[in-house]
């Protein structure tokens, strides 16, 4: 299958109209025929631009984009859900996992070419595996309040109860830390990362450790790594699929079927040119070719 340079070469020389979409179509197509599954591709294009603005994330926009993609697909054969995000709202995220469960009951694959982070790390552990080559990455999945994390408040709050506790001559320094919290803030950044392990932990548990005797543990143990910043350290934090595997979730390693590996990383390439040469910024693509693309409107002109 065609390296990276290869598609580029395919779309710049291809003598049909809208070659750029012909081409990843052509090759997401070819990934569903190999695999005999309906297959969904939603990419965001976060690394092509200079900074993250919601468009790229995960919303509740979302929902619709999936609900075309969706539409006339046979849902008898499961889903491939081919992942590649920064992450974005939590609620958004459980919204669409339901509404594809509703569909494909729990019978879906993520496919991770490079990057599913955050909530999409979520939802790629409400599938039954997650096929990962050496270049794929999770991400934890610990909440982040306005890109503050919910844990490291609590954690910082704490502290505060500790220090003060052994010398109360720390109250004025912990008082000015502790005064920004809005109040509620604490309670709010509880009921979050309460949120994210509840629904990672039941999607775990009744999808990939379904068949397991323990489904409810093995969920526990994956979700007490991902969501706990003393392990993962920070929220961009990179986790490969030896990690992924460690901390017990289903893996299928993309270099053991080599045919599939080609087709997967050829489908990437096409969408990250897809990016890198128009103004798309957000894709929603389905096997037969149906999408709902978001554009750079400041470029729509350009």
């Amino acid at each position: 299958m065609p390296s990276w340079d290869q598609v580029l070469r395919e779309i710049e020389g291809s003598k049909v109209d809208g070659p750029i979409d012909a081409v990843r179509r052509k090759y997401l197509k070819q990934l569903s025929e190999y695999t005999k599954r309906a297959t969904i591709a939603y990419y965001s294009g976060w690394l092509s631009y200079p900074t993250i603005g919601t468009v790229f994330v995960i919303n509740d926009e979302d929902k619709n984009a999936f609900m075309t993609a969706v539409h006339k697909l046979d849902r008898s054969t499961g889903l491939d859900l081919i992942l590649h995000t920064p992450g974005g709202d939590l609620a958004a995220a459980e919204s669409l996992v339901h509404y594809l469960r509703q569909m494909f009951g729990t019978n879906m694959r993520a496919i991770i070419p490079q990057l599913a982070m955050s909530a999409g790390t979520m939802m790629a552990c409400a599938c039954r595996s997650i096929v990962m080559g050496h270049e794929s990455s999770l991400g934890p999945i610990d909440p982040q309040m306005g890109g503050i994390p919910a844990r490291g408040v609590i954690s910082e709050f704490e502290t505060a109860i500790r220090r003060i506790k052994d010398d109360p001559a720390e109250i004025p320094m912990w008082q000015a830390i502790i005064g920004q919290y809005h109040p509620s803030f604490l309670g709010s950044c509880q009921k979050s990362i309460d949120w994210a392990n509840r629904v990672v932990t039941e999607w775990l548990a009744t999808g990939m450790f379904e068949q397991e005797k323990d489904a409810k543990k093995h969920a526990r143990n994956a979700v007490d790594y991902l969501a706990d910043p003393d392990e993962t350290l920070n929220h961009a934090r990179h986790i490969h699929p030896d990690e992924c595997e460690k901390i017990g979730l289903r893996i299928e390693r993309l270099e053991l079927d080599r045919q599939l590996q080609d087709l997967v990383l050829t489908v990437h390439h096409a969408y990250m040119h897809t990016f890198s040469m128009t103004k798309a910024m957000k894709i929603v693509e389905n096997d037969m070719g149906v999408a709902v693309v978001r554009i750079d409107s400041s470029k729509r002109n350009a």
